[in-house]
Order: C-alpha cells, then structure tokens, then sequence
C-alpha cells in the first residue's frame, strides 16, 4: 500500500523529534561536555526548527486556525521565550484568572477558544492597559468601537476595562469579521488593522486571500500580529519546555467570586470594612477608574476575593452606613508625606526642572515632593536628588 507524501513527512518529522529529545536528554552526551557549543542550554533551552514545526503541527490538529510554522513564528517565539521570558511568566499566571472568563464567552458564541491567546498579543492580559492609539482593556478597544459594542464609558466606569462585558464585544466583533472573510488568520489580521485595511491590501495584492501572501501589502503592525498569536499558542502549551515558571498572581479564577450591588460605594470602605488591601479590590475590579462603585440604573459588578463574600454580605449594613469624610486641602496637606502603597524612586534634578514640572511627571504634588524631603521652600538645583513615593504600577511616561 502506498503512503500519501504527508503521511511519510509526519513520520520522518516526529521521528527527527524523538532523536532530538532524546539527544537532549542524554546525559553522557556532548550537552554536558561542551555546554556553550549545544542547542540547548538548562535555564533557556533553544531548540531546532523541526522540533518546533512539530509541537505546532500538535496544536494544529485541535484547532480551527491554521497555526503555521515559518521564520516569522520562530522570531516571537524567541521573543517571548528569551527577551521577555520573566514577563511572560506572569502572563502565564494571570491566565488562570482570565482565561476561563474568555473560554466560557468564546464557547456561548461557538468561536475557537485558541482566540483567548488574542488578548496576550493585545494587551499582555493587562485589563488597564492604554495603547499608543488610546485603545483600552484586555481585548484593545478605542472609545468609540467600545461604545459600538455597547461599552459604558464615562467618568467612574470604562467597560473596556471589564474582563467580562470586554470579552462579550470583543467575541461580537470576531464573529462580525469571521463572516465577512471566512479565514481565521485574516480575522487576526483585521482586529488590529482594522477590516478596511484588509480589504485593501486584498485589492493591492490581486484578490490574493493567503495571509502569508498577502503578509507584504499590509502594514507593519498587522503583518506581525498573525505570527506573533502563533507563537503565543504554542508558548501557551509548552511554555514548562523552556523553563518558564509561571508566577502565580494576586488570584485566580477558582479564588473569586461576584456580588451585585444596587447601590454606591468606595474602595475604601470596602477595604476598611473586611479588611482586603485597596489594591486588591482594584487588581479584582478593574472596570472602576475611580476606587468607587457609583449608583447604576442596573446592578452593579463586585469582584472579591470568594473567602471574603459572606464577610461583605454580613457587613453589608455597615458599609451602608459608613460615613466618607470628604477630603479637602487642609486634610491633603497634613497627609502630604504619606507612603502608603507607595514604592520609592530618587530623581535627579536636571537643568531646567523646577518642582512643579517634577511633581505633573510623577503624579503628586509639590506638597508630597516637600513633605517627602523636607523642603523649606519651592527651589531645585541640578543635581539635587529627591526621593519621590510614586504608585505601584506608575510608569514614567
């Protein structure tokens, strides 16, 4: 009987892969003798194209996208695995927090639950994040696509910002694009660059839909985002093959549970009141831009820790109750040197600076700055060196 030429290049693949591992694997072999000279290293291993080409393959066999395996894919493989290893460590992590809510949305609207790898490309799992272009959440949404999916945006609230009412637009828009293309890796393409300009690199190239074809009429931007989810998906898997340990974050899917309220709260009283860190709250409700839960014409979402949700409902009363001192100047100013939740940095003064243009770069004030080094007055000269408490997650823009 006579083997289809597939058939035959399957075997020879995995039998290549097995000779590989086991090469790898041996202790007697040249690895230990000559560490420097091997393909493979014991805190960040290097394999050889076909081992990858077959891990993919692997992948492909369960999964509706064509998951190729080029060059390209090989560059964000190394990317992620090597330069950015530590980071993809806690993108790990934060997938067992978010993940399930993806899957769960992705299945109700029959998608490829592999497009849940889509968020790490858009946003590393970071359900705050900003883009250049002011795209916001986990799924990358301008204001006004978020406000087309029926986002609420406005000064207390930024649903983009909501790992559930995000996903629920960002599975509207993926089956929006999967009917006008049919072709999973010009979907990926079209949620970043946007549809029109899928359109027109198809025009430019001829009618040509093969996305590796079509790869050179797209801009630069795009033409990675197709290779860049691949390597993801196959780091997702086999992550544990390159030595990357995840790290475990804050919690968890299984550790969290929900509560509806149907009326106002702070962050604060909540924190006071069952005891759970003020960045808690935040990191579990993202979708809240100002530590506070406003009053809403339909319930609003609570996320807390699940060993802290009878504790609420039993406090519930006195939350209710609990007065919110408003907070004036006189109260910011005797509060001015306070570090709480704050990580210290020093900042050189340079030629030019004053403290008013130091305080607008880090986010305090001109008070905190005093307070924090006991300055007499507003002066600053080159060279001085002042210690400035910033927030956790501050990043000097």
């Amino acid at each position: 009987m006579t083997r289809p030429s597939g058939y035959i290049k399957n075997v020879f693949i995995i039998v290549l892969v097995f000779i590989f591992m086991g090469f790898i694997s041996d202790e007697r072999t040249v690895f230990e003798v000559e560490r420097s000279k091997t393909v493979i290293s014991d805190s960040i291993p290097r394999y050889p194209d076909i081992y990858y080409e077959f891990k993919i393959s692997e992948l492909n066999k369960l999964s509706p996208i064509e998951l190729d395996y080029n060059n390209f894919v090989r560059e964000y493989i190394e990317l992620y695995s090597i330069q950015r290893r530590h980071e993809f460590a806690r993108i790990i992590g934060l997938s067992q927090l978010y993940f399930p809510i993806f899957e769960e949305t992705l299945d109700r609207y029959a998608l490829p639950l592999e497009l849940k790898y889509l968020t790490i490309v858009e946003s590393g799992l970071v359900p705050t994040a900003v883009s250049k272009s002011g795209a916001v959440g986990l799924w990358q949404f301008l204001m006004g696509t978020g406000k087309m999916f029926d986002l609420t945006i406005n000064s207390y609230i930024d649903e983009r910002c909501d790992p559930y009412k995000s996903t629920e637009a960002a599975c509207k828009y993926l089956k929006y694009l999967f009917n006008t293309f049919n072709d999973w890796k010009l979907v990926l393409s079209s949620y970043n660059g946007g549809p029109g300009e899928t359109r027109k690199a198809i025009e430019r190239a001829g009618g040509e839909t093969d996305y590796w074809k079509l790869r050179p009429y797209l801009s630069e931007q795009a033409k990675n985002y197709v290779p860049a989810f691949i390597a993801i998906a196959y780091l997702m898997n086999y992550y544990a093959d390159h030595n990357i340990k995840p790290v475990e974050p804050l919690y968890n899917y299984k550790k969290i549970d929900t509560i509806y309220l149907n009326y106002s709260v702070s962050f604060r009283q909540i924190s006071q009141m069952i005891g759970i860190p003020l960045e808690h709250i935040r990191f579990l409700n993202p979708v809240y831009k100002r530590d506070y839960i406003p009053e809403l014409k339909s319930p609003a979402l609570l996320i807390l820790p699940a060993d802290k949700v009878i504790q609420y409902l039993n406090n519930e009363a006195n939350i209710l109750g609990y007065y919110n001192e408003p907070v004036d100047y006189n109260t910011l100013l005797k509060n001015a040197g306070s570090t709480e939740n704050k990580v210290k940095i020093v900042h050189v003064v340079q030629h030019g600076e004053f403290l008013h243009k130091i305080a607008l770069q880090y986010g305090c004030t001109i008070e905190n700055i005093r307070a924090w080094n006991n300055l007499q007055d507003l002066s600053a000269h080159p060279g001085q060196q002042l210690i400035i408490w910033v927030d956790k997650d501050f990043k000097k823009k």
